[in-house]
C-alpha cells in the first residue's frame, strides 16, 4: 500500500485531481491497488505521469508497462501489484473505472494520513 500512497500523492503534488486509491485484493488478480488521477490536459497528464513514475523507480520499483504516452489523454503505468492511471476529466468520464471496478474498496487516504486506519 506504501507504493500506492506514495503515488497517490506524488500525483497530488503536481496538481493532479480528484485523486483515488482503490483496493483491488478482493475484486481481480490484475492488481492490488489502481491509482486514478484527473489531470485538466494532456501536457498536465505526462507531467503527472512522469513524476509518479520518477518517484516509485526512486523507491526501487520496476514499471512493467506503460501505455498511453503518445496521445496522453490516459496514461496507464503498470508496476505490477500496482496500476497508476492518469486521465484527462474527459476521457475519466467516458472509462469511468470507479464504477467499473465499484466493488473495490476506496482506501481512506485522510485516516491512513492521520493515524486512524
Amino acid at each position: 500500500m506504501a507504493n500506492a500512497l506514495l503515488a497517490a500523492d506524488t500525483a497530488e503534488g503536481k496538481k493532479g485531481e480528484r485523486v483515488v486509491v482503490l483496493d483491488m485484493r478482493d475484486v481481480t488478480l490484475i492488481a492490488d491497488y489502481f491509482v486514478i488521477v484527473s489531470a485538466t490536459n494532456v501536457i498536465q497528464v505526462q507531467t503527472i505521469a512522469d513524476a509518479v513514475d520518477e518517484a516509485l523507480q526512486a523507491r526501487g520499483l520496476e514499471r512493467i508497462n506503460q501505455v498511453g504516452r503518445a496521445r496522453a489523454h490516459w496514461v496507464l503505468l503498470d508496476y505490477g501489484g500496482l496500476v497508476v492511471h492518469v486521465f484527462t476529466e474527459e476521457e475519466r468520464q467516458y472509462y469511468n473505472l470507479e464504477r467499473l471496478w465499484g466493488d473495490a474498496v476506496v482506501v481512506d487516504r485522510a485516516a491512513l494520513k492521520a493515524g486512524r486506519q
